[in-house]
């Protein structure tokens, strides 16, 4: 089986890699900092030597290097099992008061992309009969959050996608499924004093990722919803 994972380096990204490797799955993964890949290429190799792994430099919000990798990931590998859209940007700043191209800068990370990335490979996907799309929203997707209100505003945006993608693939025999996690104790969160039972764990993430791959060829989550039991972060 083979995977693509967007923001594959750090936080949920990285434990949903390497989930994916130890359940035997080949991957594709991009992440902004080339010197990241490298070094989770080599870890990958290293610790997986039967599968295949390809990684590349890619930041997302920049159309040119979207397109190289998913003609990068098209080359890499025969097929795509599984498409992973995690590659996010958050800017906190509240609508009323922020800078010129906040807004711009996250939609085109948090929507523009993985539409795209969506639309390349759904398309090989539905020539397969077959294929699962998983998309990182965010429960700001359900509940804005006012301190990060241009951000609410494209993971509401990247949701409604998910709904749309879900339902227009549906009868191709491809899955959809929108991940909506909490606070999610990540590199966003460095420096906090914040206990971490206030936050899910970037593994959380990961395995119900992986728990969705294992159902049954008819059977679709449509969610995942996952927030923190304690804390109201």
């Amino acid at each position: 089986m083979n995977a693509i994972v967007t923001g594959a380096t750090k936080g949920m990204g990285r434990a949903i890699v390497m989930q994916l490797a130890a359940n035997n799955y080949n991957i594709i993964f991009c992440a902004r900092d080339d010197e990241q890949v490298q070094l989770l290429l080599n870890e990958l190799k290293n610790k997986y030597p039967n599968l295949q792994f390809f990684g590349i430099q890619a930041d997302l919000e920049h159309h040119s290097d979207l397109t190289k990798f998913a003609e990068f990931a098209e080359e890499s590998l025969e097929h795509v099992d599984v498409l992973i859209n995690n590659a996010g940007l958050y800017i906190p700043s509240q609508l009323m008061n922020e800078e010129a191209g906040i807004l711009e800068r996250q939609i085109k990370v948090n929507l523009f992309a993985p539409h795209f990335l969506c639309k390349f490979f759904a398309s090989k996907m539905v020539e397969r009969g077959c294929g699962h799309i998983f998309n990182i929203c965010s429960v700001a997707s359900l509940e804005p959050v006012s301190r990060a209100g241009s951000y609410s505003i494209s993971k509401i945006a990247f949701y409604g996608l998910t709904k749309v993608l879900r339902e227009e693939l549906r009868p191709a025999g491809i899955k959809v499924t929108a991940v909506l996690p909490g606070s999610t104790l990540t590199d966003s969160w460095s420096g906090t004093n914040l206990p971490s039972e206030w936050f899910i764990s970037s593994d959380d993430i990961a395995q119900s990722i992986i728990n969705c791959l294992r159902m049954s060829a008819g059977a679709n989550i449509d969610e995942i919803i996952i927030r923190p039991l304690y804390g109201k972060v």
